[in-house]
């Protein structure tokens, strides 16, 4: 059995697992919590030593169930997910799913870095202070950049820290208010849109020229002595690195500008180009994307934020710092700061994994790791142009770096199925693709990242998946319209999504609100 004949037998596990408190029965438990330790102090006397608002009135609502049915339930509902351990995930662009060494998650959970409390002296946290300084050492060769915080919680908050420190600087220097401008482009994550304008900035996007690259002429016009910053991704969401990045730069710093770099996606740069040398002077990474820490649907992750020496006031405190007499210690001493960004100072086992990666590659190897994701990538193009009814955005790059943003346009204008259609139906094989972000600057579009976690083999497989559904579409409609029939879940009506007086996200509303979308067990809901 070849592969493409093994992904089409896929079934995905469906277990119609209910939701946790319909399984809990009354005086079950998964762990049993001890009392007081000793009879030297009562309840009432314990609870006295708490505030008042934090002491519970009533008992929490929390679900009674057994540890086994408890384990069972959590199994079953991480068979109905689709993700990188079982399948080919390739397709999730701009997202970097790239693998993640399980050594990686057994450093990170060590009772000395599991165990550890935000509130602890300086000298009992010696260590894993050592590890956030010397990630920040490692990321100052990697950017070229002088000073560092691990603050952030995310990519699009260490945008909002990019943010926070343009604002802080032009606080300082008396032009707050006048600078009030922020540039980005279409391209780049819309974070570096949106998160400005959370800050108070009026943002303009400069569209691309016909190359496929910011407009030059574009940028000149907006440039003005308003602009507090630009913001751009390189290389932006279609994969095409902007050769021309550092006279955008030139033309900024002419008017004073701030220069701030999206280099959550560094997988194509490592060891080949750096934020201080296309002349920027602030940049962010995600360390859950490029540096070996999965994603956690949503959480945790870490937005490493670096930048030059003069910068260095305006960052989120508390910065990580050493010295000889006090060890590694954290620095609230800048009084022209940002403010914290987060509480305490970062998502702690994030940056474990990331120094274990980094440290365990060297720099051969992250250079290494820039060269087979670019060839990847351009392989994985060279087999989706192939492919009938597909087609690249800006088509005559003959290359892309990490990822590339490609159109089912052909496909849809021959037979009516477009990218949704395509998505619905790689469900079936095992596997799955993002789009784009909304709204759809390229029509009917998918973006594939292989990175270079993925072999030869992988492409080829996911590749010959996409040829099938294509195939498909224009030989085998009514499968088309029917897929998905071996997912979890089978066609979705968005409109539920959208409709506030249906939707439920916790338990609480659930038994508030819900309307009967679904057939409620046990008259819950009625």
């Amino acid at each position: 059995m070849n592969n493409l004949e093994r992904m089409k037998k896929f079934h995905q596990a469906k277990w119609n697992e209910p939701i946790i408190y319909e399984l809990s029965e009354p005086g079950e438990r998964a762990v049993l919590v001890p009392g007081p330790c000793c009879g030297c102090v009562s309840t009432d006397e314990a609870l006295a030593t708490l505030p008042a608002a934090m002491v519970r009135r009533e008992r929490a609502n929390l679900p009674e169930i057994a540890q086994l049915q408890l384990v069972r339930h959590y199994n079953h509902l991480s068979q109905e997910n689709i993700g990188v351990d079982g399948n080919i995930d390739i397709g999730q662009g701009t997202c970097t799913m790239k693998y993640n060494p399980k050594i990686n998650d057994r450093l990170a959970g060590q009772p000395k870095v599991a165990d550890m409390h935000p509130l602890q002296p300086d000298e009992t946290a010696q260590g894993i202070l050592e590890v956030f300084y010397k990630t920040g050492e490692l990321f100052k060769e990697i950017s070229g950049l002088d000073v560092f915080s691990m603050q952030p919680g995310g990519g699009s908050h260490g945008v909002l820290a990019l943010a926070s420190i343009v604002r802080a600087y032009w606080r300082d220097k008396g032009e707050e208010e006048k600078r009030d401008e922020i540039i980005t482009t279409l391209f780049s994550h819309p974070a570096d849109c949106a998160v400005p304008i959370v800050k108070g900035y009026k943002v303009t996007i400069i569209q691309p020229d016909e190359e496929g690259y910011p407009d030059l002429e574009a940028f000149k016009a907006a440039l003005s002595d308003r602009t507090a910053a630009i913001f751009f991704t390189n290389p932006e969401d279609t994969g095409i690195f902007n050769v021309r990045i550092k006279e955008f730069t030139r033309l900024a710093h002419e008017k004073g500008v701030l220069c701030c770099y999206d280099q959550a996606n560094a997988n194509g740069l490592l060891g080949i180009t750096r934020t201080a040398e296309a002349d920027f002077d602030m940049s962010f990474f995600n360390l859950h994307k490029t540096f070996g820490a999965p994603h956690g649907c949503g959480g945790p992750a870490t937005g490493m934020v670096a930048a030059r020496r003069e910068l260095r006031p305006y960052m989120p405190v508390p910065l990580v710092e050493y010295s000889p007499e006090k060890g590694y210690y954290l620095d609230f001493d800048l009084p022209k700061s940002c403010g914290k960004i987060k509480s305490f100072w970062g998502v702690a086992p994030v940056v474990v994994k990331a120094y274990s990666w980094i440290m365990t590659l060297g720099a051969d190897g992250l250079r290494e790791v820039s060269r087979v994701a670019i060839l990847n990538n351009n392989y994985c193009m060279k087999k989706i142009l192939a492919i009938r009814g597909a087609s690249i955005s800006f088509p005559h790059h003959p290359s892309r770096i990490e990822q590339a943003r490609y159109s089912w346009q052909k496909l849809k204008e021959e037979t009516g199925f477009g990218t949704a259609d395509v998505q619905r139906c790689c469900a079936d094989f095992g596997t799955h693709y993002w789009s784009s972000h909304e709204p759809f600057v390229i029509p009917e579009p998918f973006t594939i990242e292989p990175s270079e976690s993925y072999s030869k083999q992988d492409i080829d497989d996911y590749t010959a998946v996409l040829a099938e559904i294509s195939r498909m579409c224009y030989e085998e409609p009514e499968a088309v319209k029917a897929a998905p029939v071996n997912s979890t879940v089978h066609h979705i009506d968005h409109d539920y999504f959208d409709d506030p007086a249906k939707y439920a996200i916790t338990w609480r509303a659930y038994n508030k609100k819900y309307t009967g979308y679904f057939e409620p067990k046990n008259g819950l809901g009625k």
